[in-house]
């Protein structure tokens, strides 16, 4: 059972940079690929990055060059350094691992989520 804890939201001004940080509780952190989704209020929930266990890592063209998913397997940590940020970024940012192996941008395979954190920019 992998427990999720997100870190690092807050307010920031258009075109800051903000890291976000996930620390997960379980022994095989290492073997799972993680993720990060975004939801803004009134709309669905977004894909923003994914890494596998091998390092390979997936971002959705809205997102792509300026957001940076990365893992540090001894901290049993995931970080999403977020650059050039826009008010359109303003969303609850979720944390998510799943065991199965594989890249996936739909949340449904994602069986383990944190309790989010706020990022806001303002313009």
């Amino acid at each position: 059972q992998e427990q999720l804890v997100e870190s690092g939201g807050g307010l920031m001004q258009a075109g800051a940079s903000l890291r976000l940080s996930c620390a997960a509780s379980g022994r095989t952190f290492s073997s799972y690929t993680m993720a990060w989704f975004r939801q803004a209020p009134g709309k669905e929930r977004e894909f923003v990055a994914a890494i596998n266990r091998g390092g390979y890592t997936y971002y959705p063209d809205s997102v792509k060059g300026r957001f940076t998913i990365s893992r540090d397997n001894a901290k049993n940590t995931v970080y999403l350094q977020m650059n050039s940020l826009k008010p359109d970024d303003t969303a609850v940012y979720y944390c998510a691992a799943t065991s199965t192996i594989g890249i996936f941008t739909n949340g449904e395979r994602y069986s383990y989520w944190g309790q989010g954190t706020q990022v806001t920019v303002s313009s």
